[in-house]
């Protein structure tokens, strides 16, 4: 087991992130069996889940003329218009079925707001709003996490990013993630969270 101070945080194994998905990533679905393995080394495990609204601000289709994977301005900066995905009670926005669920502690949804997007595990897209999984860590005497999950570009990342900001020692486990890669954002990420402080392991 991992000390009582370290932290699993899975971020976003749901249905429409893996293959046949509405908005797959490549591999998706293979991390799987290792991060139901590496469950069973943290006594905190933390759940994350994108839960949109419909008529989200982040969807392509809500923007006329808009395409998906463009980019567009919002109040707190620049935003991709995503195909819409995990909409709030949808199949697709469920946990994969061959995740389990069952060593979780607690499930963090994100992005439930229409009008602002949510990568990371602790703050919306401004930043500025919380998830509230940086009390529930402290709470639990939590001072290092380690991530894995989907998108390792994005909302892996951007969690990452947060995370250090916040002063947690922070791991992204590379294996147990898989990338979207677009436009070099894997490279970009990477770059960005080895700056701020981050392990890839």
């Amino acid at each position: 087991m991992r000390a009582p101070t370290e932290a699993l945080i899975v971020i976003d194994v749901q249905n429409d992130f893996c293959p046949g998905g509405a908005l797959a990533v490549a591999g998706g679905d293979e991390i799987i069996a290792q991060i139901n393995d590496l469950m069973e080394e943290f006594e905190t495990v933390v759940l994350t889940q994108d839960w949109h609204t419909a008529d989200h601000a982040s969807f392509a289709a809500n923007h006329p003329g808009a395409a998906p994977f463009s980019l567009t301005e919002m109040p707190y900066g620049p935003q991709v218009l995503w195909p819409v995905h995990c909409v709030q009670g949808t199949s697709g926005a469920a946990f994969h079925p061959g995740l389990r669920t069952d060593p979780a502690q607690l499930v963090i949804r994100k992005g439930f707001r229409p009008e602002i997007d949510s990568y990371s595990a602790f703050f919306e897209n401004d930043r500025t709003t919380p998830t509230g999984l940086e009390g529930y860590l402290r709470a639990r005497g939590i001072s290092t996490v380690t991530l894995v999950g989907l998108a390792t570009d994005y909302c892996v990342a951007y969690s990452a990013l947060d995370a250090a900001r916040l002063g947690f020692a922070v791991t992204i486990l590379e294996v147990a993630c898989r990338a979207i890669d677009m436009n070099g954002s894997l490279a970009e990420a990477r770059a960005n969270t080895i700056s701020a402080g981050v392990i890839w392991g």
